[in-house]
């Protein structure tokens, strides 16, 4: 009973969190912001693979693994970023703290069942440009949210199939402020969108045994082109900004600006990897997503173009022996990988790439295979070539993996 207290307590925790600001990256200006993590902190920390599946953990991002769930699993997981951006000879650093996901994954028997929400996207940046005649302040919030339903069905021994349906969501605020020199007020531009609509993603996941103790592992999924409608907004106002940044309205105009439709391209992941039971794993993934076929905003920027994205990951974990009594540092399970992506975005002619490093553990609690997973990812973004910005990361995470027993046949003498 304490247990689902602490489940409910979380989920609505986290259900309050979303549609707050959970990046401070000047990329996330572009398009619907910066996309996620879409899986656990357990893949997370290996690289981000979806090739992995067992019993006691939901694979949230291939609905087929979902199948090999045997137990009650809910997930809680949060993050802290710290980001250190540079250009030129200038510095600044920044962080935030956000819920990454709240997801329950149910077994069925040959059927099994996962459902959640996590920010799908995130923006929040600010930026200030030096004119000749004054100086211009960009500023964006929001993103974009995704709710889930999945399933995943044992189509026969080793090999699963799964389908999943979200809704994604969100709103999204762009800020232009000019301070002219010399004038007593500014001029203020606020564009807002709210966004929403449906996608569908599909997976397989294929297990063998190669030797006695050797495990294959591979994995397919395809996430659907999402088509999301765009209602938007723009008010220009005369604003009078205080010597904090903040402004009061002295007069406003509402804009009528047309609604718009806005296109994430599908994307599909192949994985492999190869493992001894309850010992160790490695695996790698790739990812491929036709980013040219991206769009969104009412409007165009000459400097940027889409190309086609790529992803690669590695990743694994290892057990020294998980049946240890003597030594519980023996039972727990070490996570480490590393990443790195084409993101598709070019700007100014520079390719805006990401890499990161990953690492972590999973520390047993309690007698139902419930894990709090703990660990670290450090990792950079952009470039400073073109007078672009670079960034340098280093991310903190936490989440709760809660296994038990909700639907028992109740046996009486």
């Amino acid at each position: 009973m304490i247990k689902r207290i602490l489940v409910l307590i979380m989920a609505f925790f986290a259900l309050q969190t979303f549609g707050q600001e959970t990046s401070s990256s000047p990329y996330s200006f572009f398009g619907i912001g910066l996309p996620n993590f879409r899986g656990t902190i357990e893949n997370r920390l290996m690289g981000g693979i979806q090739v992995y599946s067992d019993s006691i953990h939901s694979n949230l991002q291939n609905p087929a693994g979902l199948a090999e769930l045997k137990l009650v699993n809910f997930n809680f997981g949060a993050s802290h970023k710290s980001y250190t951006m540079t250009s030129g000879n200038s510095s600044v650093e920044s962080t935030n703290t956000s819920v990454d996901y709240v997801a329950i994954g149910l077994p069925l028997g040959r059927l099994s069942a996962a459902f959640g929400i996590h920010p799908l996207t995130s923006v929040g940046y600010h930026l200030e440009n030096s004119l000749e005649d004054g100086r211009l302040r960009n500023s964006g919030t929001g993103g974009t949210n995704r709710v889930f339903l999945g399933f995943g069905y044992k189509l026969f021994k080793g090999f699963n199939v799964g389908v999943e349906g979200n809704y994604n969501f969100g709103n999204i605020e762009n800020t232009t402020l000019f301070l002219q020199d010399g004038a007593e007020f500014a001029t203020r531009e606020l564009n807002s969108s709210n966004l929403s609509g449906f996608a569908f993603n599909f997976g397989a996941t294929y297990r063998a045994m190669l030797t006695d103790k050797l495990e294959m592992f591979s994995s397919f999924s395809y996430s659907t082109q999402a088509d999301l409608s765009s209602e938007n907004q723009r008010e220009v106002a005369t604003v009078l900004v205080f010597p904090s940044g903040q402004t009061t309205v002295v007069e406003s105009l509402e804009i009528q600006v047309p609604n718009s439709e806005f296109r994430i391209p599908s994307k599909w992941t192949a994985g492999l990897g190869i493992g001894e039971f309850r010992k160790w794993f490695i695996g790698g993934e790739y990812s491929s997503q036709q980013m040219n076929h991206y769009t969104y905003r009412p409007f165009n920027l000459d400097n940027v173009v889409y190309k086609n994205s790529n992803q690669y990951r590695l990743g694994g974990l290892f057990i020294p022996n998980f049946r240890s009594i003597s030594s519980y540092w023996n039972r727990v399970t070490y996570r480490a990988g590393l990443r790195y992506e084409e993101t598709g975005l070019n700007i100014n002619g520079e390719d805006i790439n990401e890499f990161g490093i990953s690492f972590g553990a999973s520390l047993p609690l309690g007698r139902m295979f419930s894990n709090v997973n703990i660990g670290a990812e450090y990792g950079q973004r952009g470039t400073n070539n073109a007078g672009l910005i670079k960034e340098n990361f280093f991310n903190l995470f936490i989440s709760l993996s809660l296994n038990d027993k909700w639907f028992e046949k109740k046996y009486y003498d």
